[in-house]
């Protein structure tokens, strides 16, 4: 079996909903939207890998011009040579980044194709370790009021999502005050029973950083994701070391080696790879691995319907991030998926590869 090509293509929702964390600048009036990247690899057996990652710019700039080549004409299921050929085709520009965000959606898309050649959901070609999940409910966008975030939140809940996740560091974390007011608002919305993640997406300074986790540990917060500039790492061993909620951090990752040093530094707690960012199911699960010698738990950052697999083929999982807003593309751009149920989540067990396809009529209406 040989590639014989390689395209992609960005879908994007005009109606998408605008959203804001600590680090995002305030949405312009009329913005908004969402899209994402998706990869097809195509072979002459007919069989056709989906991959996917975010619509970042660039991203289809380097599969289309640098990449491609490295891969037509190949044998789609020597993924390690496949990888490592793209690695290298890319180190002079783009070891971090949207290079590794194009090698991640192509890489998706060649496990996608291997599973289907040999009949198997990835999970269970990767070696799975369960077939259901826990999830959390993820959003609580800055730009939302209180009572937006409320009903988010309760709304995960009364689905079923015993877990739940609201940012903090709003404003570029200057709103000390109300990051302490929304976080007991919710936790008094919610109950006792149910866990709280907070994430400041990098909005706090180191001290600042130590003085509101003091202030967040009297609401039994869960973990504390990102309250640094991800490069900060010994920072983020500093802000560990000072308070007794796990910190969470990675998804600003991209390589097994930043993670290692992450890790090795004592840097995070619970650990975030991006299946999207750090170079697809290989490198993925090598972090996973990695985060597992050290002990740690793994709680995967976004693009949800392909971490379901990986998430099913570890058994340091901590939980998989279940968003909204990913949800609004996601009914649109596939023609089916699975659902969670009751806050867990279960790839489809008869369908091969990651399970999905998409839908010709969404391609043709959001195609850009």
């Amino acid at each position: 079996m040989k590639i014989t090509d390689v395209t992609a293509i960005q879908l994007h929702n005009p109606e998408g909903h605008p959203i804001q964390d600590a680090t995002i600048p305030t949405p312009k009036e009329g913005s908004g939207g969402r899209g994402q990247i998706f990869v097809h690899i195509k072979t002459d057996e007919n069989i056709e890998g989906l991959g996917m990652t975010y619509a970042s710019p660039g991203v289809i700039d380097v599969i289309e011009n640098s990449l491609k080549s490295e891969l037509v004409g190949k044998d789609p299921l020597d993924i390690e040579r496949l990888w490592n050929d793209m690695y290298w085709k890319v180190r002079g520009y783009g070891r971090k980044g949207i290079a590794f965000c194009a090698i991640s959606a192509i890489d998706i898309g060649l496990w996608d194709l291997k599973g289907k050649y040999v009949n198997l959901p990835l999970y269970k070609l990767l070696g799975a370790y369960t077939d259901s999940v826990p999830v959390y409910g993820s959003g609580g966008w800055t730009n939302f009021s209180e009572k937006e975030l409320l009903e988010e939140m309760t709304r995960y809940v009364s689905d079923g999502i015993p877990r739940v996740k609201m940012k903090v560091g709003k404003d570029f974390g200057s709103s000390e005050r109300e990051d302490i007011k929304r976080v007991a608002a919710v936790r008094k919305a919610v109950g006792d029973d149910v866990s709280i993640y907070i994430d400041a997406n990098n909005g706090y300074y180191r001290k600042q950083a130590i003085y509101m986790a003091k202030e967040f540990e009297q609401f039994q917060v869960g973990w504390f994701e990102e309250p640094l500039i991800p490069d900060d790492i010994d920072g983020m061993a500093e802000i560990s070391k000072a308070t007794s909620i796990p910190i969470a951090t990675g998804e600003h990752e991209y390589t097994k080696y930043g993670f290692r040093d992450l890790i090795g530094r004592g840097g995070a707690d619970i650990v975030q790879p991006d299946i999207g960012r750090v170079g697809g199911v290989t490198e993925w699960m090598k972090i996973a691995h990695l985060a597992h010698s050290f002990n740690l738990p793994v709680a995967p950052h976004a693009l949800q319907l392909a971490h379901l697999h990986v998430a099913c083929a570890t058994p340091n999982l901590k939980v998989v991030e279940y968003m909204n807003v990913s949800l609004e593309g996601d009914r649109l751009w596939y023609v089916d998926f699975p659902k969670q149920k009751d806050g867990y989540w279960s790839p489809f067990h008869d369908k091969p590869g990651l399970g999905l396809e998409l839908d010709h009529y969404s391609v043709v209406k959001y195609q850009i």
